[in-house]
């Protein structure tokens, strides 16, 4: 990867958007990438819509701004897409993912025109199957790895079971279930 690769994210409070894009920032960088993952916040609270972004390349990274042209996309929760105009910048060469149980041509008709890539992932189906409850940044997360390519498959699931036992420590018996929703949807978006 020799150029930068921008990311937005839409969610609402509590899904875990800003958490996955954080992650996401947090293992590019373990795997020698320069990055950026942050929020920008509206009203903070739960189930308010909220954007998160990330950047990631082979280079330092010189700009430190939101982003308004991404190369991909995701939105965690499909709501969004009646109210905010998740397409808006986004290439044509690049792609959108939507958490959604519906299938790609249901969901084309909210992306006001857009012409380029459309993935649907089930991220509650995976989550609740791999983890028992509706976590959908998980696996969210895998399937913006898999159609990005920011990364190997192989390395970035091994960068994440070493972020989730530093993270659940002291709940080692959720590791397994994570990294089965990786898994799982880094398979289904590809």
């Amino acid at each position: 990867m020799n150029e930068t690769v921008e990311i937005r994210w839409h969610g609402r409070g509590g899904q875990g958007a800003k958490t996955a894009a954080l992650l996401l920032a947090d293992v590019a960088f373990k795997t020698g990438k320069y990055v950026q993952g942050f929020p920008e916040y509206g009203p903070e609270r739960m189930g308010a819509p909220i954007t998160a972004y990330n950047r990631i390349s082979s280079d330092p990274i010189t700009v430190h701004s939101n982003i308004y042209e991404p190369d991909y996309v995701v939105v965690v929760d499909e709501s969004l897409l009646e109210s905010i105009d998740v397409t808006k910048g986004l290439k044509e060469e690049g792609a959108v993912i939507v958490n959604t149980e519906r299938n790609k041509e249901d969901i084309i008709k909210y992306l006001n025109g857009y012409n380029g890539s459309v993935y649907t992932v089930d991220a509650k189906k995976i989550s609740i199957e791999a983890l028992g409850k509706n976590y959908p940044n998980s696996p969210m997360l895998a399937a913006t790895v898999a159609v990005s390519n920011v990364m190997a498959k192989d390395e970035f699931l091994s960068e994440m079971r070493s972020s989730f036992q530093h993270k659940f420590a002291k709940k080692p018996e959720v590791i397994d279930g994570n990294m089965r929703a990786l898994e799982m949807a880094f398979e289904v978006a590809q």
